[in-house]
């Protein structure tokens, strides 16, 4: 986890720093928000933004915004100020942390944001023997491709080969190719200079910079366009990029994991994907199987998830009933590990006896989407809502809320079951708060 302060936190800079790095976190210090885009745009990367309430958040916010820098903002200030808080969420900042720091609170945030360790939890031997084939490679510099459906952990994988790896103490870059607009990623990956194109206000280190030494994760590969694949075949085989409006070039050490849902071999028999960068990024590939295909792991994993979902909600954890252990083993799990974890996220919250039972699980929602997409429940009642005489906003519009009454809120994984940017469904969700309709929270069951 890496930190970034900025401000003097009211005096308490110090103690913030120090609670921060016992955690696990290495910290660094600017005094302004100009100073802290002058530092993300150098390279010195972090996951983590704390920033004094008394400097201007969502001029920073706007800021990172329009340079595309995505990282999670807090704010801190004196005491329980209320109107600071909500001032502060209302400018962007994800959470509110309040002055003098107290440890835990700063150790919940710092664990939120990294969510949890990267171990990969598994016992059936069908992931076992996808370890055992990881740990042997990830010594090694050799690309690897890392491939499967949608939801089974190829992120977790990537950073699994990283930590595993001789790089370990180095950077982990990741980038997803699916989500930034093809005009913008060759700036994403290779940097640009002050000047080469409208909104380039600054110079900008790229991914591949930032990554130097380190490891730099083509998330969704498959999604790149392929004017930009002939520039990312010349970096791997020359090691060396070009930023964007640069003169000279500039040597980089990196390696390279990629990963996609997509069958890269047909993408490439199509036409759509270049052949000599396939083999330059397939020198190794990590297949992980479907959940379906891993049954040993379900109730391991749903264990781990229900008692990580308890303590996030401050309630006792509870026991599966027979009939929901039972639901989950034999659950088809087309979303995979993800669809697992928002069933038991929902589960946890809905449960109203002294165990989770079927009907708090609620698989059949998933269920309902898939066969009947425009049914509506309300209460016991099911009730056909017919699609036609609704604009097609509408339709979409229903679509995003559904969805994310399904993901508990979750912005990432409703933009992933969405097949959409999350800076795209922020945008929607923005413009349906203007219009006055209710947005389900993160948590909102």
């Amino acid at each position: 986890m890496r930190l970034l302060i900025v401000g003097d936190l009211e005096g308490h800079i110090s103690t913030a720093g120090k609670i921060a790095i016992s955690r696990g976190a290495k910290v660094s210090h600017v005094d302004s928000v100009d100073e802290a885009l002058a530092a993300l745009r150098s390279g010195r990367g972090a996951e983590l933004l704390m920033i004094d309430v008394k400097l201007d958040i969502g001029d920073l916010v706007e800021r990172l915004a329009s340079e595309r820098i995505s990282i999670p903002v807090v704010a801190c200030g004196i005491g329980t100020n209320a109107d600071a808080a909500v001032e502060s969420i209302k400018a962007g900042a994800k959470e509110y942390i309040p002055l003098p720091p107290d440890a835990d609170l700063i150790a919940a945030v710092l664990e939120a944001v990294a969510e949890e360790s990267h171990t990969i939890i598994h016992r059936d031997p069908a992931m076992s023997a996808v370890i055992t084939l990881a740990e042997k490679i990830a010594p090694s510099e050799a690309s690897v491709l890392i491939t499967g459906e949608s939801g089974t952990g190829k992120e977790l994988m990537a950073r699994h080969l990283h930590n595993k790896s001789k790089r370990a103490g180095q950077q982990f870059v990741a980038v997803n190719c699916a989500a930034i607009p093809e005009n913008l990623l060759e700036s994403e990956l290779f940097g640009h200079e002050k000047g080469s194109f409208t909104g380039a206000v600054a110079r900008r280190i790229g991914k591949f910079e930032e990554a130097n030494g380190g490891t730099l994760l083509l998330d969704e590969i498959s999604e790149m366009h392929p004017r930009l694949q002939a520039k990312l075949l010349r970096a791997i085989q020359e090691r060396e990029i070009d930023r964007v409006g640069g003169a000279q070039p500039i040597s980089i050490d990196v390696r390279i994991l990629a990963t996609s849902n997509r069958n890269l071999e047909q993408a490439v028999s199509e036409g759509d994907f270049r052949e000599d960068l396939f083999f330059r990024l397939n020198v190794v590939n990590v297949d992980l199987p479907p959940l379906r295909e891993r049954p040993a792991d379900i109730m391991l994993l749903a264990e781990f998830f229900s008692k990580k979902y308890a303590k996030a909600n401050g309630v006792d954890k509870k026991p599966f009933s027979a009939d929901a252990e039972q639901r989950l083993r034999t659950h088809p799990w087309r979303g995979n590990v993800r669809e697992l974890e928002n069933a038991i996220h929902r589960s946890v919250l809905l449960a109203q006896e002294d165990e989770i039972d079927t009907a708090a699980i609620m698989l059949n929602m998933s269920e309902r989407s898939a066969t009947a997409g425009s049914t509506a429940v309300n209460g016991d009642e099911q009730a056909s809502v017919p699609m036609v005489g609704k604009t097609v906003a509408e339709v979409e519009r229903d679509l995003i809320i559904e969805t994310l009454h399904h993901c508990l809120g979750n912005r990432t994984h409703a933009a992933n079951i969405l097949g959409i940017s999350i800076r795209t469904l922020r945008n929607k969700l923005k413009q349906y708060t203007q219009e006055g309709i209710p947005v389900p929270m993160p948590g909102a069951s």
